[in-house]
């Protein structure tokens, strides 16, 4: 037992401290952004994967998510997100960045790479993001959503009293049957080396109070024609 908590001991403190290792510059935040364009792009290019336009205009938040899995016993889950947020007035708020990781433990092998959308559905959820630690998959309910390939089901209710539908894509080969705990949080750190501010995930995605840089002005005239 001893030997076990040790060993969970050092990967938790591994998954935390490897960003400050590493370090976080602007251009690193920019290209954290760039993959997130490219990954929502990605799954609306493929019919076997895109969000139906009907889901799109009814989404109040979208979370774009970058991570790497890999473990053999313990398993570690690193990597980022984007979400944006549709206010009441109906715009969209600038992109703001999340840490996502996880930990698990259980019978697990191998590494993927998993690109996915979270589509929030009510305000309420799209709230959650103002945590500073949430799980939407605990504190909301999360379903694999339907594809713009089923057409024929777009118009069906969302299953349950599902609020969160998530598209995704994988690379790699992971086998497991694990306990785990998913997270996201705010990367503070990255919202003020790009934004140039000390305003927080409210001031970000609820408030006029930062101007958009350019380097974000794509995704989110991308997002805006998206749920027209």
């Amino acid at each position: 037992m001893k030997k076990f908590l040790t060993a969970l001991f050092c990967l938790s403190a591994l998954a935390a401290l490897l960003p400050a290792a590493t370090g976080l510059t602007r251009e690193t935040v920019v290209a954290h952004l760039d993959t997130c364009e490219a990954i929502l792009q990605e799954i609306q290019g493929n019919a076997k994967t895109a969000i139906p336009a009907d889901v799109l205009r009814r989404a109040k938040g979208l979370v774009i998510v970058n991570q790497f899995q890999a473990g053999f016993i313990f398993g570690i889950k690193d990597g980022y997100a984007v979400a944006l947020v549709r206010r009441p007035n109906g715009k969209w708020s600038v992109p703001a960045f999340l840490k996502a990781g996880e930990l698990s433990f259980g019978l697990q092998a191998g590494g993927k790479s998993i690109n996915a959308v979270y589509v929030l559905m009510d305000d309420d959820t799209a709230r959650l993001l103002l945590k500073n630690r949430m799980n939407l998959g605990a504190e909301a309910k999360a379903v694999a959503g339907i594809r713009a390939a089923e057409r024929e089901a777009v118009t069906k209710a969302l299953p349950g009293d599902a609020n969160v539908l998530i598209y995704s894509t994988t690379e790699g080969f992971y086998l497991g049957a694990a306990l785990k705990t998913g997270y996201m949080s705010p990367s503070e750190d990255a919202n003020r080396v790009f934004y140039n501010t000390n305003h927080r995930m409210p001031e970000l995605l609820f408030s006029d109070w930062v101007t958009p840089p350019q380097e974000v002005r794509f995704i989110m005239d991308y997002v805006t024609r998206l749920t027209r």
